[in-house]
């Protein structure tokens, strides 16, 4: 939800304002070039330089096509959640935008969402359509990654691949079937009791939160069982092209470990994103890391992997999302540009027309 707090004229939330966005910006390149140099200079890592030294760059440059397919998936799966008539463009625009505050802002992604939120309110849907559906987004981007381990997990104990130990296949499996379960079943929470007049901030708070939550739950749920081909394209591709460019940047250093143990690492590494990083770097770095060593990838090479993985990650949408974002500043407001959210909120013509129509039903 946007903040009420303003920063500049058009209305843009103190916390997403450019300032701070540089703000971010510097702070996670900073944080970035620090562990560059930590590397390059740093005794005892001279294998670590070699391996950054001798990459193999036309697995790179795939790993920064793959990115940007793994963006155009999430641009597909905007729409079927938020505004089905939207147009491609603005489509384009707001996702890319999100993916760019996504570099900045730590969490998983839900600070880009906030950026959605604010430019979906702008152009006239209510903040509890966007609150509901920013959740169900959330939730179905992220699902093809547990399903995804819940199906590995099984699969690698059976025998595919490495022989793992069940800590290493089944537990994961079952820790991401336990999930699934326990957020489809909460719905059945139901709303609550709501606060009474003298509840204070924060209970009011926790209530309506728990009622958005139980909302966007039910509303993915719903958008899940339309099977929108775009939609499925856009949620698999999302999540299978950022796999394959932490699969191209392993082969870029010369890494070569089973794919069943890339697509595990992924998502038990990618936890660490959760944690309030700056563009959670140095989370998802030692979640990955520390993961894939774990499932038997060389140290080495796995961190030089993993750092051009980050980088990918961090600039692709950054420079992608910026020029979309200065894009969609232009746009919004303007009459010429009346198709950011037609499908959820009343046209901004239908008011006068209405008016109309009722003066000439009393004439």
């Amino acid at each position: 939800m946007p903040s009420s707090t303003t920063s500049d004229p058009s209305g843009l939330p103190a916390e997403l304002d450019l300032r701070s966005l540089r703000r971010r910006a510097l702070q996670v390149i900073a944080i970035l070039g620090g562990v560059g140099l930590a590397a390059l200079l740093m005794p005892g890592l001279g294998e670590l330089r070699s391996k950054l030294a001798d990459a193999a760059w036309g697995w790179l440059a795939l790993a920064v096509v793959l990115e940007a397919l793994s963006g155009m998936s999430y641009v597909l799966m905007f729409r079927p959640v938020f505004c089905r008539l939207m147009s491609f463009r603005s489509a384009m625009e707001i996702s890319w935008s999100e993916l760019g505050m996504g570099s900045l802002v730590p969490a998983s992604g839900i600070g880009g969402l906030a950026l959605g939120a604010w430019v979906l309110t702008r152009d006239g849907m209510t903040p509890e359509h966007v609150a509901e559906r920013s959740v169900a987004f959330f939730l179905l981007k992220s699902s093809v990654n547990f399903v995804a381990v819940a199906i590995l997990g099984v699969v690698m104990f059976a025998g595919v691949g490495p022989h793992e130990s069940v800590l290493l296949t089944l537990l994961p499996a079952a820790m991401s079937v336990l999930l699934i379960a326990a957020v489809l079943g909460i719905p059945r929470l139901g709303p609550g009791a709501e606060p009474g007049p003298g509840a204070g901030r924060v209970r009011r708070g926790v209530s309506r939160g728990r009622a958005v939550l139980i909302d966007g739950v039910a509303a993915a749920i719903t958008i899940a069982r339309r099977r929108d081909p775009l939609l499925l394209l856009g949620a698999f591709g999302y999540w299978a092209f950022d796999n394959a460019v932490l699969w191209a940047t392993l082969h870029a250093f010369h890494v070569s470990v089973p794919l069943t143990v890339v697509l595990m690492g992924y998502l038990i590494g990618q936890l660490g994103g959760l944690l309030p990083i700056p563009g959670g770097v140095g989370g998802i770095d030692g979640g990955l890391i520390g993961t894939l060593v774990v499932y038997g990838a060389p140290a080495a090479g796995t961190a030089a992997a993993v750092l051009a993985y980050r980088v990918v990650l961090f600039w692709l949408p950054l420079l992608a999302g910026a020029v979309a974002f200065v894009s969609l500043k232009r746009a919004i407001d303007h009459p010429g540009r009346p198709d950011l959210c037609r499908e959820a909120t009343t046209p901004r013509t239908a008011a006068p027309a209405a008016a109309a129509t009722s003066a000439g039903s009393s004439a």
